[in-house]
């Protein structure tokens, strides 16, 4: 059963958590029995204890769809969410729209140490400042903070670059 925009069953409405003025764009019955909502502001996708985690599309590093599965990554290390979806509807490519419409800029750059670091700045949906967050090559420490200080002088010079 595909469903209207806007419209969820009443048992995911009464679960679903949203804040004031957020809307539904589109939702998606899951496997499991919950479903996955797209809204004007975040994604909320199925919580293992139940009910809703709820992902600001700025949060949201990479979404992929492959195989009746939509995967996502959540910025700085944070958590995955894999959710397989019975009727994905127009889902998939509201998720890749909410996520493309965050991004202010995104730099691939050579530390002076060694490796490489992506530097991405997304303006929430809601509107107010960039955020900015590292994605660093496989194998370097995020958490070292040498690499850190390197990465947020690039950074520095890609915020006098772009203005933001």
């Amino acid at each position: 059963m595909r469903l209207l925009r806007g419209h969820l069953p009443s048992a995911v409405r009464d679960a679903l958590t949203t804040e004031r003025g957020e809307r539904v764009l589109a939702s998606a019955p899951t496997r499991g029995g919950s479903h996955v909502v797209a809204t004007t502001t975040a994604l909320h996708v199925p919580a293992p204890s139940g009910g809703f985690t709820r992902v600001p599309w700025e949060r949201v590093d990479q979404a992929t769809w492959k195989d009746g599965w939509l995967h996502v990554t959540e910025t700085s290390g944070g958590a995955e969410h894999h959710v397989r979806l019975t009727d994905p509807g127009s889902v998939p490519e509201t998720v890749r729209e909410r996520v493309t419409a965050t991004i202010a800029v995104t730099h691939h750059a050579r530390l002076p140490g060694g490796g490489k670091v992506r530097i991405a700045g997304r303006r929430p949906a809601t509107g107010g400042d960039v955020r900015w967050t590292f994605v660093f090559d496989a194998g370097l420490d995020p958490a070292d903070p040498g690499l850190r200080a390197q990465a947020e002088q690039v950074l520095e010079d890609l915020r006098r670059q772009t203005g933001l």
